[in-house]
């Protein structure tokens, strides 16, 4: 566990029609976590670095590409509408089996991009559980389809590779990181400091937080 004063870089992988939301919850949670945290970073990271158009039409600059991407304390794969192409994009997918499963994490339907790139195998997981617009399935359900993957609704799920539920859970899956970076009490202070302390526990009390569940 690292001390308040020392570094710690999240990378976060993003892709076209990324979703926004999960940029707040990642990169907005860790620039207020600074106010707590000195010392941590966030690094933008995408195919190629540069402008990337997300959902809605925000375009967000990454600072590298997955080949310059600097070596992370842990990497976030955000979720959004465009999950299916990142996930059929082999270099993304090459890029992220050459991290360590612990130092991998994803918030909504980024679980889908680590189940594409075989990271989930054998492990259990969450991800988003509704299906939404013209969505036929709910991801939830797609990720467990066949088997491979265990699925569970949850705020999280941490079986060494760490998947988070869907949408705003993107923050609380944020906090469940700098807490193992960190330490708990650490997370906790960074919760109170984005006004978010009652809902992390009112979200772990209703979906539960799945830890030490078998890897693959």
């Amino acid at each position: 566990m690292k001390q308040r004063s020392e570094p710690a870089l999240f990378g976060v992988l993003i892709y076209p029609a990324a979703e926004p939301i999960d940029i707040g919850g990642t990169v907005g949670v860790l620039s207020m976590a600074r106010r707590i945290l000195p010392a941590v970073a966030a690094t933008v990271i995408a195919r190629q670095a540069g402008p990337v158009r997300l959902a809605g039409g925000l375009t967000v600059l990454a600072d590298h590409s997955i080949r310059t991407a600097p070596a992370c304390d842990v990497t976030i794969v955000c979720g959004g509408a465009g999950w299916s192409a990142a996930a059929a994009d082999e270099p993304t997918l090459a890029y992220l089996r050459g991290l360590r499963p612990g130092a991998v994490a994803s918030v909504c339907t980024g679980a889908m991009i680590l189940a594409a790139a075989g990271l989930l195998d054998g492990r259990a997981a969450t991800t988003r559980r509704h299906a939404l617009g013209a969505e036929t399935a709910a991801p939830l359900d797609l990720l467990g389809r066949d088997g491979t993957v265990r699925t569970t609704v949850a705020q999280l799920v941490d079986a060494g590779v760490v998947t988070g539920g869907g949408v705003s859970l993107a923050i609380d899956t944020t906090l469940y990181l700098l807490g193992r970076i960190y330490g708990s009490a650490a997370a906790a202070d960074v919760a109170r400091a984005i006004e978010y302390d009652r809902a992390y526990a009112a979200n772990r009390d209703a979906l539960g937080l799945v830890t030490g569940a078998p890897g693959g």
